[in-house]
């Protein structure tokens, strides 16, 4: 079976996001990192070249392909700033209404800047996000 590409590195959080040309989507990934390591209680670790990633994630599927990846992280990416959670949408589709702009993949989340959302909304996603995928382990 094929190994996953994206795996955890020594890179620098910092240095990665100071990097980020657009300032607004830079300040905005500052501000997520802060609000992911005050949820998780973890420091960020980069993933890959750009994806920063709290805590570890095993998962198996039925086809029996596993592997690990974050728990909870983001990714700057160009058309938005894509937000992963390792649970389905479903468990915080009670509080999706309230978040604003956002649009969503499977797992994830897109939102193109913090200020279209409703940042207490959007930490109340990352908790429940972050227990359930906890509860998982």
């Amino acid at each position: 079976m094929a190994e996953n590409k994206t795996k955890p590195t020594d890179a620098s959080v910092t240095y990665f996001l100071d990097q980020i040309k657009e300032s607004r989507k830079r300040e905005d990934c500052f501000a997520l990192l802060k609000m992911m390591e005050s949820v998780s209680k973890e420091k960020p670790i980069m993933w890959g070249s750009s994806i920063v990633g709290f805590g570890l994630y095993h998962y198996v599927y039925e086809s029996g392909r596993e592997g690990d990846t974050v728990q909870l992280g983001f990714s700057p990416r160009k058309e938005a700033i894509t937000i992963y959670m390792m649970c389905s949408l479903a468990h915080v589709a009670d509080e999706l209404p309230k978040l604003g702009k956002y649009k969503t993949g499977k797992g994830c989340l897109y939102i193109k800047s913090l200020k279209d959302v409703d940042a207490a909304v959007l930490r109340r996603i990352l908790t429940k996000a972050w227990k359930v995928a906890k509860s998982k382990k």
